[in-house]
């Protein structure tokens, strides 16, 4: 598989458009310094160098035609007061952008990636941080979490799934590796996305991404 456009995928939870004076102190603020991220490399089969392109190649692999992808459809994070419903979202057509949930209480899962049940690859789930219309969004906290905090998807099977945090780390979005994260090869894991770093008013976008990696508990 191969992701078009490099720039709206290292945005995949961008905040949206003006922001209120409160939002954008809590958001900009920095989160704690990297953790975990020998570990996180170490689950992929192949730690790939970071892309400079216009576009980045994702590791290259399909399902079985018979097989059923497990989808997730609902995530808590009790660490951080998150209880989320999962929507199933691809690439934008117009955009070419990772199609975010518009409603902010909402995430979205990457379906053209592994699904719960698979046995190796990166699980994607991003959402938005915030929204000037609507508020703190569903993962405005993740940049709080912690080595050992624990989350729990659900998913399309009713089978709820237990993660250990191992990893959190902060990239400017032009330096993401975004093929190690959308991998479909390497240990099985949990890839939760949003934005992080301060706002670019001009822009209308924050600087970075915050990725946290966790593992089957």
């Amino acid at each position: 598989m191969t992701v078009r456009n490099r720039g709206a995928l290292a945005a995949v939870a961008a905040g949206v458009a003006a922001l209120t004076v409160a939002a954008l102190v809590a958001c900009g603020s920095q989160p704690a310094a990297n953790v975990g991220a020998d570990e996180a490399t170490a689950l992929a089969d192949t730690p790939p160098p970071v892309a400079t392109g216009p576009s980045v190649p994702v590791t290259a692999g399909e399902l079985p035609a018979e097989a059923e992808v497990v989808g997730p459809v609902r995530l808590v994070i009790p660490e951080i007061d998150v209880t989320a419903t999962v929507d199933a979202v691809g690439i934008n057509e117009r955009t070419d952008e990772f199609e975010v949930p518009p409603s902010v209480d909402r995430i979205g899962w990457y379906r053209h990636g592994p699904g719960l049940e698979a046995a190796a690859g990166s699980v994607v789930i991003a959402g938005h941080v915030d929204s000037a219309e609507q508020g703190r969004g569903a993962f405005f906290r993740l940049r709080e979490l912690d080595q050992g905090d624990t989350v729990t998807a659900t998913g399309s099977d009713g089978a709820a799934r237990r993660y250990r945090v191992v990893a959190r780390e902060e990239y400017a979005k032009t330096r993401i590796p975004l093929d190690r994260y959308f991998a479909r090869d390497g240990k099985p894991r949990l890839t939760l996305i949003t934005c992080g770093g301060p706002f670019d008013a001009e822009a209308r976008t924050y600087r970075d991404n915050i990725v946290v990696t966790a593992v089957p508990a």
